[in-house]
């Protein structure tokens, strides 16, 4: 069964050029380890709700911008070993310093989710 592992966090739209070059490489990498899909999505149409919204899950202040993102992997096993490659993957290691993260990851939230509907 397939596997996804979804994430939402906010960029500061200052930082978004730097985001999308860790988000190139970190598709690079996860693609090569064996995830299937790697998808990044930059908020367009997402207004603060009453009560919920995607601004308000990740406490969006100004000049920033909600960014949706999913990997998809063949299984949790799968998904399971293709993360382990891809942390330990020296490509990546400039990006685990939190202080040279192009966003706040305090605030971004993620999760792993079995796929129940598909196209």
């Amino acid at each position: 069964m397939d596997y996804v592992d979804g994430f939402v966090l906010p960029v500061p739209k200052k930082k978004l050029a730097a985001y999308k070059k860790m988000s190139l490489l970190g598709k690079k990498v996860w693609l090569e380890h064996g995830a299937l899909e790697y998808v990044e999505c930059v908020a367009d149409d997402v207004k603060p709700g009453k009560w919920t919204s995607f601004p308000q899950s990740v406490l969006l202040k100004r000049g920033e911008v909600v960014v949706f993102s999913w990997i998809r992997y063949k299984s949790r096993k799968s998904r399971d070993a293709v993360n382990k490659k891809a942390m330990a993957d020296p490509r990546l290691a400039a990006f685990m310093d939190p202080k040279k993260m192009p966003f706040d990851g305090k605030r971004m939230y993620f999760g792993g989710f079995k796929v129940f509907v598909d196209t």
